[in-house]
């Protein structure tokens, strides 16, 4: 088995494991963002948001809510950020499907990943059309 989370919910790759049941596995993350940075991946490979059917992300998007309740909790976290990323440009490293749950202390103990510029909402209308026609 060549991916890392594979093998993690093999039990062939050693992990420090929160939560497990039949669909889906949190631990650890071995590149802790924050104290208790948590991994929740479904335990069958799908390699990203792309290819995830509905009902198996629904359950990973499950248990990171119990994994941020359990992580709240035991830390004392006062927040959390989950973070997903879909494909290279997106900074996916590992091409199994997972979320990260990331407990956050103080508001500069992570680096924003964007800039936030508002538009007129007004100008965003031509872009809503677009999507909203893809099919």
């Amino acid at each position: 088995m060549s991916c890392v989370f594979c093998r993690i919910v093999a039990g062939t790759e050693p992990a420090q494991t929160i939560h497990q049941d039949e669909h889906a596995i949190a631990f650890l993350d071995i590149a802790q963002a924050t104290r208790g940075h948590t991994l929740v991946v479904p335990r069958a490979h799908h390699r990203d948001l792309g290819e995830i059917p509905a009902e198996t992300a629904a359950h990973v998007m499950r248990t990171a809510v119990e994994v941020s309740r359990r992580i709240v909790g035991a830390l004392g976290a006062p927040g959390v950020n989950l973070w997903h990323a879909s494909g290279e440009t997106a900074w996916q490293s590992v091409f199994h499907f997972h979320l990260h749950v990331v407990p956050r202390f103080e508001p500069t103990d992570l680096t924003p990943p964007w800039t936030e510029v508002e538009h007129p909402v007004e100008s965003l209308k031509g872009l809503a059309e677009e999507i909203r026609a893809w099919r």
